[in-house]
């Protein structure tokens, strides 16, 4: 008697990413502007930092209204139809919500239905940690299209007095539509965590503190020295090996885009892999501040959108953070 079998996903050899979209906050914040609360100023926060103004969005414009926006724009650059979306990552650590998901309102709310969703919460690296989700979705046959957004509203929590962090925050969504191709579009993954540093950046209080009355409203707080030090040094050999296992060098990439955490980080890793001149490594953060998991999505979108590098050419991504985790990959720019 022959033995039953089971209905096989038709399965694809590669991934690339097909379009991005981007969204920031409506108001444009200056140093001047939060200097005051944190006994600093303009130049301080500039030679600390790298950042001139950020963008965060007004008490009317939520997250979800920013990840809708930017997943829109990239569904349309992508010339695909909402409904041929068979998944909905969502990277974010400030949807207002325990549960349900920030991803099933979203799939919802650009005509994904019925697509599974659901949220990833690993902060910095959660826009890395989607896209190699997504490739291994689309490759497996699971979905055909991935959408994956990563977006963030920090400034709901955000402590005006804190030096460790808030200066840095800004407020935005970057979209990536992930589907099959006929090359290499994705390389394989180089991710992880250290859980040694859990508490090295993070929210200073529990919800169950705040319920209890222990604590005030939980905002973010960061130890820098603890962060930069595993950023720059930690993180480097994170990007040497996505760069082994993907095959080429730093001097055959277009662009760098690292997650947009302090430029003194950027520009040290940049170094540490001695990046030629003529690779551009994204400062998005310059005027966009620190957004989390939507951050390195809105620079590779601005720099798209600039012309300062071209679709087809390789980009290294790496994102870090909270957790701490850590992701990487070199993509074909869409």
């Amino acid at each position: 008697m022959s033995q039953p079998t089971l209905n096989q996903y038709e399965t694809v050899k590669y991934s690339r990413i097909y379009s991005l979209g981007a969204a920031r906050g409506d108001l444009t914040v200056t140093n001047d502007d939060i200097a005051g609360p944190i006994d600093s100023s303009d130049e301080w926060i500039r030679q600390r930092t790298g950042i001139i103004t950020r963008k965060r969005a007004s008490k009317d414009l939520s997250l979800m209204d920013m990840a809708v926006s930017a997943s829109n724009e990239a569904i349309k650059k992508a010339g695909i139809q909402p409904s041929e979306i068979g998944a909905v990552i969502f990277s974010t650590i400030t949807h207002p919500f325990q549960t349900p998901s920030a991803a099933t309102l979203l799939a919802d709310k650009i005509g994904a239905n019925p697509a599974p969703a659901y949220d990833i919460s690993a902060a910095c690296a959660g826009y890395c940690y989607g896209i190699a989700q997504a490739d291994a979705l689309v490759r497996s046959g699971v979905a055909k299209y991935v959408l994956v957004v990563g977006g963030e509203k920090l400034s709901d929590f955000i402590d005006p007095t804190d030096r460790t962090i808030s200066f840095l925050l800004g407020d935005g969504a970057g979209a990536a539509i992930v589907g099959p191709s006929d090359t290499p579009g994705i390389s394989p993954s180089v991710w992880g965590s250290d859980g040694s540093h859990w508490d090295a950046v993070g929210m200073n209080a529990s919800l169950l503190e705040f319920r209890d009355g222990e604590h005030s409203w939980p905002t973010l707080r960061q130890e820098g020295l603890t962060v930069f030090k595993w950023a720059v040094w930690e993180m480097v050999k994170v990007a040497r090996q996505a760069l082994e296992v993907a095959g080429v060098k730093a001097q055959d990439l277009a662009a760098i885009v690292t997650h947009q955490a302090n430029i003194r980080i950027i520009d040290e890793l940049a170094k540490q892999l001695e990046v030629p001149e003529n690779v551009v490594v994204a400062r998005d953060i310059v005027y966009t501040g620190n957004t989390s998991a939507a951050s390195i999505p809105l620079a590779m979108h601005a720099l798209l959108e600039s012309g300062e590098v071209k679709s087809g050419g390789l980009a290294l991504e790496i994102g870090f953070g909270a957790g701490l985790a850590f992701g990487a990959q070199v993509v074909v720019l869409p």
